[in-house]
């Protein structure tokens, strides 16, 4: 949907009170259920993201320090 922010704002000026109540609450509710379903997205990539190996783990921090080193020369 491309609606300009100015038209949305027009069409508010025309709702009464009550309506922009229940619009606001309506709002309300739709970024928080938003908000969690990010959250719970992120929760869940989380949990099923891969783990290192101690090995593998080392070989990170090494391969780190040799970065960081380039950076200072």
């Amino acid at each position: 949907m491309n609606i300009d922010l100015r038209d949305i704002e027009t069409m508010l000026k025309q709702l009464a009170v009550s309506d922009l109540k229940k619009l606001n609450t309506t709002i309300r509710h739709e970024i928080h259920i938003k908000k969690q379903t990010k959250r719970t997205d992120l929760h869940n990539l989380i949990l099923k993201a891969p783990t290192w190996s101690d090995d593998r783990y080392n070989e990170y921090l090494v391969a780190r320090e040799h970065v960081n080193k380039s950076r200072l020369a």
